[in-house]
């Protein structure tokens, strides 16, 4: 987040015009890709997103000379993961629940014992998981109209804004939400049943 705005309003500082600022500051995403193929000598999801995304805003904005154009490009980012989070929704397990894997061993067999025995905590990280996809939905939306109606020169530093602002809300919003609902079906009350269940299912 902080190198290419250093490099956007670092050039814009030194006069160089929009166009090129915007095109200087993708380029380090843009080489972070290419690095990752050579070192890894694979290409990955993500990869191919940023190179087909770096390519194709390029090209529309030679065509049709707005570095506006070059702006768009990050509601690009939080449509895919608004799609991607969506489309979770139609798997046996949605994307929230995979965001298991970034916990500890305990509280990961405790996710799985209550995923198998409880529909409630099932029922919860579905809403969840489409709450995010909505938020991330609504701030595609926000990008867009940021970058064609806002001046050039404050859209970079607003879409960092915008992006700590959708975290931020989305965290306060999973917490409560996620407490009460939990609470609300006795869930919270059951943790020593549930890590009880994990244990069993360990050993």
């Amino acid at each position: 987040m902080a190198g290419p705005l250093a490099i956007f309003y670092g050039l814009r500082a030194a006069g160089v015009s929009q166009w090129i600022a915007l095109l200087a500051g993708a380029v380090l995403p843009l080489a972070r890709a290419v690095h990752g193929i050579v070192t890894e000598r694979r290409v990955s999801g993500i990869t191919v997103f940023v190179l087909a995304t770096m390519a194709l805003t390029v090209a529309m904005t030679f065509v049709t000379g707005s570095p506006r154009a070059l702006l768009v490009r990050n509601a690009w980012g939080s449509a895919a993961m608004a799609l991607w989070i969506l489309l979770s929704l139609l798997r046996p397990r949605p994307l929230l629940y995979q965001a298991r894997t970034f916990m500890g061993r305990d509280d990961q067999a405790s996710w799985d014992a209550s995923w198998d025995r409880f529909p409630e905590f099932r029922h919860a990280l579905r809403v969840l998981t489409a709450v995010w996809g909505a938020a991330f939905a609504v701030d595609t939306a926000l990008r867009v109209v940021m970058a064609l109606t806002l001046p050039i020169d404050v859209v970079p530093v607003l879409d960092n804004v915008l992006l700590a602002v959708t975290l931020l809300v989305l965290i306060a919003v999973q917490r409560l939400y996620g407490s009460r609902y939990l609470r609300r079906h006795g869930l919270a009350r059951r943790g020593a049943e549930i890590y009880r269940i994990a244990e069993e299912a360990r050993a």
